[in-house]
């Protein structure tokens, strides 16, 4: 038996090993942390859960080097219709088949279970990172050097603990570190009961589309989403006057969907009734104990961004721990964490409840404000990703808190597989680089016009000479002339320094 006086130490933490908290995980591989993963089930959920990430997911998943592995388990999704009780589209938000600035597609659909597994085996490609699962953390002390973290094994009830630098929530609405510290929640107004069935087709039922379909029914809304293989999935409304368990049972369920399918055409594999909630925590650090994913944010699922936004989290705050942990950055770098993070997951989940509102309909004219209107035609929905909120972003310099493009070197490649999850610096050329920033500078690469024809192309199309791109992706800063890219090679030979950007 371990000592208990001197428990294992390691950099991070993290409680929770869904998608966000295996991302992370793989994300701490790649800075070189030390990293330890609890959590309380003893195998990946097998149900369905989550069915949609977008290309800025895809993105990270590259990063981690786990993108390959994943794309034999989903499939491109062309988009969402909103269609009103006769049928009549109300709003269309196809989504293009081409690849976008991230260089991936705009829509995947994906089983949970099978992406969980892929970013669970990518945890044993580390040798500093550890997973225990039947783990149940139940204490949580910080003090001044670290965070005693105490669970319980539940395979045969042994109570342990570790020490760690800091502790990373990712266990989801119900988070036990969030309760640690203290945090309440802000409650965006949107709590409604629906039915998630998910099925198995038994024959072909190609007349159902590949297109999610809202029925913005009054008497009874509904979503159908096609998933990977024969799966599909309804989503749809309880009344006030109905019990939640009696919605669930088999006939009932039946009934609901006979308008769509009958027994003789799937089995089904779950039918549960979730509260769709919309809340995002007041605080998402205290000192050393963090949240990242559904702990810090819970949003109604219209626009397929719940796991996103936590991917997103995990991207944000794994280079700054890297930063902190391995190359003794100030610990005030996770300051801006939150500040960055929480007004972009806020305007998604307000988008969301608008769409909620056309989906309910309940305030149909104001979502479908949110889109384009044309003659004759449906409202054109394009949802552009909001910005980071003020954080590490060079105040007053273009683009700023935007997401960067990835570009096609020369060789074929892509631009992100070169230069890695660090600080990218991008410029025409590398002869307007300053002398004192060199290729071999630690944690920054620097793409050229000459690396990829597209840099070029890109810093004319915004009037700049030069950009700096943060781990995950985020333009930090730009220049338009030679004073503001002395501006950013000082945040880049001085990264252990925050600065005050708001």
């Amino acid at each position: 038996m371990q000592d208990k006086s001197t428990p294992e130490e390691f950099d991070v933490v993290i409680v929770g090993r869904g998608p966000v908290g295996a991302t992370l995980a793989n994300l701490l591989g790649l800075c070189g942390v030390r990293t330890l993963v609890l959590d309380r089930e003893a195998r990946t959920y097998h149900l369905p859960r989550a069915v949609h990430f977008d290309d800025e997911c895809m993105r990270v998943f590259q990063t981690i080097g786990l993108a390959d592995a994943i794309l034999p388990h989903v499939i491109l999704s062309p988009g969402m219709l909103f269609l009103d009780a006769g049928g009549r589209m109300l709003l269309d938000w196809s989504r293009p088949q081409a690849l976008t600035p991230m260089g991936w597609n705009l829509s995947y659909r994906f089983h949970q279970p099978d992406l969980e597994d892929v970013l669970i085996s990518g945890l044993a490609r580390w040798p500093h990172i550890a997973l225990r699962s039947r783990c149940d953390v139940f204490a949580l002390d910080q003090d001044e050097t670290g965070v005693r973290v105490r669970y319980e094994d539940l395979a045969n009830g042994q109570l342990s603990e570790v020490r760690a630098g800091y502790v990373i929530g990712c266990d989801g609405a119900r988070s036990l570190v969030r309760r640690f510290i203290g945090s309440g929640m802000d409650d965006l107004g949107f709590h409604e009961r629906w039915l998630v069935i998910d099925v198995l087709l038994k024959r072909d039922r190609g007349d159902l589309g590949d297109y999610s379909i809202q029925h913005c029914d009054p008497r009874r809304p509904a979503t159908y989403v096609r998933g990977t293989g024969t799966r599909r999935r309804w989503e749809i409304t309880v009344l006030p006057d109905e019990d939640s368990q009696d919605v669930a049972q088999p006939a009932k369920v039946w009934e609901l969907l006979s308008r769509w399918i009958t027994p003789d055409d799937a089995e089904i594999e779950r039918a549960a009734v979730y509260t769709f909630h919309s809340v995002i925590a007041q605080q998402w650090r205290s000192e050393r104990l963090l949240l990242a994913g559904d702990s810090a944010h819970q949003t109604p699922p219209f626009l397929g961004q719940g796991m996103c936004a936590g991917i997103r989290d995990a991207a944000n705050l794994a280079w700054k721990l890297g930063a902190i942990i391995r190359d003794g950055a100030a610990p005030e770098l996770l300051d801006t964490y939150q500040s960055e993070r929480q007004p972009h997951v806020r305007e998604f989940i307000e988008l969301a409840i608008r769409l909620g509102g056309v989906i309910n309909t309940k305030a149909i004219e104001a979502g479908l404000a949110v889109g384009e209107a044309r003659a004759n035609a449906p409202v054109k929905l394009e949802v552009k990703k909001p910005l980071l909120g003020p954080g590490l972003a060079l105040d007053g310099l273009p683009l700023a808190g935007h997401l960067a493009p990835q570009f096609e070197l020369s060789d074929g490649r892509s631009s992100d597989d070169r230069t890695g999850y660090n600080h990218v610096l991008l410029v025409e050329t590398a002869a307007a680089l300053p002398s004192r920033l060199t290729q071999s500078q630690a944690g920054i690469a620097i793409l050229t016009g000459d690396d990829a024809e597209g840099v070029g192309h890109w810093l004319c199309e915004h009037r700049i000479i030069a950009a700096l791109v943060r781990p995950d992706r985020y333009v930090r800063g730009t220049a338009r002339n030679d004073s503001e890219l002395e501006r950013l090679v000082a945040a880049v030979t001085a990264p252990t320094h925050v600065p005050s950007a708001a």
